[in-house]
């Protein structure tokens, strides 16, 4: 029997039970312990187990495809997988490829129910020995808290970091923060206000940006300006120098309360703004967002740049765009350019090219994550390590590595996206019907459709609307692979679904 052995550490073999060596060698002992077996291929991993894009891993379950081996061998199964699901989708990819797994601590038949339940079980073990680990993590972050120590992280404006948990008042930043208070609560100014204030008297952030409300909001908040961490709900005194007195704290804080200040950070209705999140700022490259002006009699809905929106004049000088007047123009747009068939043709031929250019381009891509998602979890598992060995204490690094799995989830998201886009084999260019579906389409939708299937139409039709001025403004449309349908409520685009649509073409027009 064909046998593959697989090991695996978490980076750090220092402080691991079974190092690399130690695996391989019990395991080669194994095999001369069973008649007929020889150890054919070897795979070795230095990441964490509750991830299974490990690149040996992969190779492991890719030549099990390609039935080069005839069993798995492992010491543990916790050295396979931590999470019950990660073990499971592993076992059924074996199964599938006609593949044995076989434990060496753990002498369980996988080629039998009763085998594959008793590692499963295994699994959900390795699975509960994590989850106690995150949560003596939060633990141990509570009872700082309780104890007044800073948590980590990002240190607040106003302070600065001197040493393990502990910040200290920061004399330029603290001048600052009391200017704020003053402003907000003896002025009587709001917080844009307050930040044109400070941005018309040479004041940046600590990252050398100008001031907006949301930073002079996220300031006015903040309970560490008065001496008191908060965590998970709670708030506790701190062992930092406060820069404000508490009466002046809750001033700010009742003053923000009757002006609804905190209004910005609702929600709008998602389907007020048909184009939301596809207008980009030709001069500061940003988004625009969907603002609305109050005047005596009405309101007026306006596409306004986010650099503007947030910081005025001093972050960038777009001109406004009228919402309405915008959504109908682009929709009278998008009609006469799926009318355009030579346009059409010419869009196809160069979609055509472009996706046949673009194959090693994506493989390329795909390494550089891999590689990046690898180095994410190595940190997470030297992070793990250190805790668990004592050398790190939890506030230290808790911020850290919340970060690093929200960059992770982001890499994880893009590795499927771009494997997706490999599998495929042909690019899918529409076909005449295909277009003549997305002209009644938008037709349709410009007659009688709702909010809701406008702005369905245009999210996946409009790669992006670049704007210069208000009469310089550039939409990039799409070729819908698939039949363009409006349904209820939503545009449906058959089995093919967004990721599968190419940029199109550019047209001016004027507001």
């Amino acid at each position: 029997m064909r046998v593959a052995i697989y090991t695996r550490i978490s980076t750090d073999e220092e402080h691991q039970p079974y190092s690399l060596e130690a695996q391989d060698l019990r395991l080669a002992a194994y095999v001369q312990s069973q008649d007929g077996w020889e150890v054919t291929r070897r795979y070795s991993d230095r990441m964490t187990g509750s991830t299974l894009e490990r690149p040996e891993l992969q190779r492991a379950l890719a030549d099990a495809r390609l039935h080069r081996y005839d069993l798995l061998l492992v010491y543990r199964v916790d050295r396979l997988s931590r999470s019950v699901r990660g073990l499971a989708q592993i076992l059924e990819d074996l199964d599938q490829a006609s593949v044995l797994f076989r434990s060496a601590t753990e002498p369980f038949d996988t080629g039998t129910p009763a085998g594959r339940m008793m590692v499963q079980m295994l699994g959900v073990f390795a699975e509960f020995e994590r989850a106690t680990l995150v949560d003596r993590v939060i633990a141990g972050m509570e009872r700082k808290a309780a104890r007044g120590g800073w948590l980590g992280g990002p240190v607040p404006y106003g302070y600065r970091y001197n040493g393990p948990g502990v910040i200290e008042p920061d004399v330029t930043e603290a001048t600052v923060v009391r200017t704020i208070f003053d402003l907000y609560v003896n002025k009587r100014l709001g917080t844009r206000a307050v930040a044109n204030w400070l941005n018309s008297h040479g004041h940046r952030t600590r990252l050398g940006r100008p001031w907006s409300q949301v930073t002079v909001f996220d300031v006015l908040r903040n309970p560490v300006q008065v001496g008191r961490i908060a965590f998970r709900g709670s708030s506790h005194e701190a062992q930092h120098e406060a820069l404000i007195e508490p009466s002046l704290f809750e001033a700010a804080e009742r003053l923000l309360a009757e002006r609804g200040e905190v209004a910005w950070k609702r929600r709008s209705n998602g389907t007020e703004y048909l184009l939301s999140g596809l207008i980009r700022c030709g001069h500061c490259g940003n988004r625009y967002l969907g603002t609305v002006a109050h005047g005596r009699k009405a309101a007026y809905r306006y596409y306004t740049c986010f650099s503007r929106n947030r910081y005025g004049q001093h972050g960038c000088k777009a001109d406004r765009l009228p919402a309405d007047a915008l959504d109908q123009a682009v929709l009278e747009s998008m009609v006469a350019t799926y009318a355009d068939t030579d346009l059409v043709e010419s869009a196809v031929r160069a979609a055509r090219v472009k996706a046949e250019a673009s194959a090693p381009s994506i493989r390329g891509e795909l390494r550089s994550v891999d590689a990046a998602i690898q180095k994410g979890e190595e940190s997470l598992a030297r992070y793990f390590n250190a805790f668990e060995a004592g050398t790190l204490a939890v506030p230290t690094f808790a911020a850290r590595i919340e970060a690093i799995e929200e960059k992770l989830a982001g890499l994880r998201r893009r590795r499927e996206e771009l494997a997706e886009t490999i599998e495929a084999e042909a690019v899918h260019l529409p076909t005449p019907a295909d277009l003549s579906d997305a002209e009644d389409a938008i037709r349709e939708a410009m007659a009688g459709g709702t909010a809701g299937q406008r702005k369905a139409l245009l999210q996946a039709l409009v790669a992006e609307i670049r704007v210069e001025s208000r009469h310089a403004i550039f939409p990039t449309y799409r070729l819908p692979a698939g039949p363009v349908r409006v349904m209820s409520g939503v545009v449906g685009l058959g089995e093919q679904n967004s990721n599968r649509l190419l940029e199109f073409v550019w047209r001016r027009f004027e507001l």
